[in-house]
């Protein structure tokens, strides 16, 4: 009986430690909102000014992410982040934009910045992109792994306007071809969690991390 009641202990330990790193590493924002946000809100069911999703990862899982925001009616802007993978070839913000078009979103409607080749050259370029357009508000898009380490960096350069920060909504991409909720039961996944746990307290320690 003994035996028993440790290895059950045991269990739930692991479960809480599990919910736990998911909870920290992809937080939602948007979790207890409607489909469309709320007319004349405040908070995070509100309008934003833009959506922007980063590449990385499953980059298209993303992409179709922040379209479905789109279509919702959260923005009505669009930016896509991201350099060339294969240098010989087009941007992924460029796919990405491509892609979207492909789904019935206006080219208009679309923003690139496709210079960045790391989280924080993501955040710091689409942050002058925000500056430059006086945006208030913007929704990030990225994998659920990937969601804390993003959010912190673009806090960390979120521009005042009129002495306001511009706030940055987290919404993860929840499954997508890296990462779903049972990513606990894979290699893969406590590799994942553990190198974003990692880069995530550096970030939030005041360093700088570059490693993508």
């Amino acid at each position: 009986m003994k035996l028993i009641k440790t290895i059950l202990s045991l269990i739930i330990i692991f479960l809480l430690l599990v919910v736990g790193i998911s909870a920290y590493l992809g937080p939602d924002s948007l979790r207890f909102c409607p489909p469309s946000p709320v007319a004349n809100a405040t908070g995070n069911c509100a309008k934003v000014d833009a959506i922007v999703a980063i590449s990385g990862g499953d980059t298209i899982a993303r992409t179709d992410e922040a379209i479905k925001l789109y279509k919702a009616g959260w923005a009505d802007t669009l930016i896509f982040s991201g350099a060339a993978a294969d240098k010989s070839g087009p941007s992924n913000a460029a796919v990405m934009q491509r892609h979207a078009i492909n789904q019935g979103v206006d080219p208009t409607a679309i923003t690139l910045e496709d210079q960045s080749n790391s989280t924080d050259q993501n955040a710091r370029y689409v942050m002058d992109i925000v500056k430059a357009r006086g945006y208030r508000s913007i929704i990030l898009v990225t994998s659920a792994y990937h969601e804390r380490r993003a959010l912190l960096q673009f806090q960390h350069y979120a521009p005042l306007i009129n002495g306001v920060r511009t706030a940055v909504v987290p919404h993860p991409v929840a499954h997508d071809k890296d990462w779903t909720r049972y990513w606990w039961l894979t290699p893969w996944g406590w590799t994942l969690a553990t190198s974003e746990i990692a880069k995530s307290v550096i970030v939030a320690t005041g360093g700088v991390d570059v490693s993508g």
